[in-house]
């Protein structure tokens, strides 16, 4: 018995060495023109995401669908350029919509937006299905601009999508400084007197252009998610705007090589979608593991100012025992013994923590040398280390008691709390300014809010040279 029908079941293996050979024109084609879109569009993109406009690129997509369909119907043809002048015509149209209608009626921008899109894509779908009850030759293939259709690019599609993704990244290049002062600061750029209308429409005209050329590689629906997504995942790498738009333009690169990769081993799927997912796949690892701003980088650093909050806490619990301890009663500041033993329950007396939590943070902080074993069960001491960690932060809480009280005009009762938060963030460079402030010249005879002394840094190293 011979079965009619074969499985198809390409070798993923060889079209993937295939396409790496760059031997098949088309497939060339579309990894280009995918790679000029990609980051053209994404560097474009973060300036509509930076001024807080992300839906304007998804609108003006959608907006340019009825341009396309009105070119077909008055030319009976869709060559590429009568594609690109309809859309951005269309596109334009839509454009002064959204600007119109909030400055001249109560509907806000987001609303102004939603009705655009709306209302020209509804248009568009009208316009195309009249198209497909014509008898015209050509009509075919209109309807792919909905997802985009990248296989059935030619090398005019390439030729008019990298000179206006050239024009495109040469213009932000040149108003780049421009550009960025409008995004962050309008009214100071304003206040130079630059022409703010001027440039805004240069940059809705480049945002336009981008959206038209890759109608026909994404389509109209998933447009939005070329501008923003790389913008949005780049964000998470760089902290400056050139940074984050080069790292935006190479993500939206990235997902273009990736995406016609993608399709060329799998004809099924095309690149426009492929280009969306990749894209949400690199933002996705963005979100979760970028190492300055990345969610698992966040959760360990929330963890880390977590256990640093908790020794810190307790040096300063165990400073404030040994400074109330009666052996301490008729020494002067810079005398005080600083390493006396005390058990949990005084330090828990005095700061109010999990028991568990203070074991813990004890053993943590006797592996860090801040801590000594004492003979007395369950009591610790400070260390010579402990001691000088114990002064400096003790120094610059009440120092900052006294900034408020002296310098805000704070009651004491108010100071404490601020201090107990402030103290685990202040450098020893801002300690020093905040001496300077308080014209504390004089260290170690200044007191706080409560007239409680203010330990001088060096009583530290006296610790140690009478230990020693």
């Amino acid at each position: 018995m011979t079965s009619d029908f074969v499985a198809y079941s390409p070798d993923y293996w060889a079209l993937f060495l295939e396409f790496w050979r760059f031997e098949d024109a088309n497939a060339v084609w579309v990894m280009v023109g995918s790679i000029l879109l990609g980051i053209s569009a994404s560097v474009i993109g973060g300036f509509a995401f930076l001024r807080k406009r992300s839906l304007m690129g998804d609108a003006l997509a959608h907006a340019a669908l009825p341009g396309v369909m009105t070119a077909f119907i008055l030319f009976h043809a869709h060559t590429p350029l009568l594609m690109f002048f309809g859309a951005l015509i269309s596109s334009f149209l839509g454009l002064f919509l959204m600007d119109w209608i909030p400055k001249h009626t109560k509907i806000k921008p987001d609303a102004a937006m939603a009705i655009t899109l709306s209302f020209f894509f509804a248009l568009g779908l009208m316009e195309l299905s009249y198209i497909q009850g014509m008898e015209v030759a050509g009509k075919s293939g209109l309807d792919k601009i909905l997802f985009g259709q990248a296989a059935a690019m030619l090398p005019s599609d390439i030729y008019l999508l990298s000179a206006v993704a050239l024009v495109v990244l040469l213009t932000v290049a040149v108003f780049f400084q421009k550009f960025r002062l409008i995004a962050f600061n309008r009214t100071y750029a304003q206040s130079l007197g630059l022409n703010i209308a001027f440039y805004e429409l240069v940059l809705a005209l480049l945002i336009v252009m981008s959206v038209v050329i890759g109608l026909q590689i994404v389509g109209v629906v998933l447009m939005a998610a070329v501008l923003l997504t790389p913008v949005a995942a780049a964000r998470f790498w760089g902290h400056s705007l050139s940074v984050m738009l080069l790292t935006a333009g190479f993500i939206g690169g990235l997902s273009g090589l990736f995406s016609a990769n993608i399709s060329y081993m799998a004809p099924a799927m095309p690149t426009g979608p492929w280009m969306v997912v990749v894209l949400s796949l690199v933002f996705a690892v963005s979100f979760l593991f970028a190492p300055q701003r990345g969610l698992i980088s966040s959760v360990l650093k929330q963890r880390r100012l977590r256990r640093q909050v908790c020794d810190e806490n307790v040096l300063r619990t165990l400073y404030v025992l040994n400074e109330r301890h009666p052996a301490n009663s008729h020494h002067a500041q810079n005398a005080l013994a600083l390493d006396l033993p005390f058990a949990e329950e005084d330090i828990l007396a005095l700061r109010t923590m999990p028991l568990a939590e203070l074991k813990e943070t004890l053993a943590r902080m006797k592996k860090l040398g801040w801590l000594t074993a004492t003979d007395t069960v369950r009591a610790v001491a400070l260390s010579p280390e402990g001691v000088e960690r114990a002064v400096a932060l003790t120094r610059r809480h009440r120092l900052w008691e006294n900034y408020l009280t002296e310098q805000l005009d704070l009651t004491p009762d108010r100071v404490h709390s601020q201090a107990e938060q402030i103290e685990h963030l202040l450098t020893d460079e801002e300690t020093r300014a905040l001496e300077r402030e308080l014209q504390s010249d004089q260290k170690g005879s200044l007191k706080d809010p409560h007239g409680r002394r203010i330990p001088a840094v060096q009583v530290a190293s006296e610790q140690k040279g009478a230990e020693s």
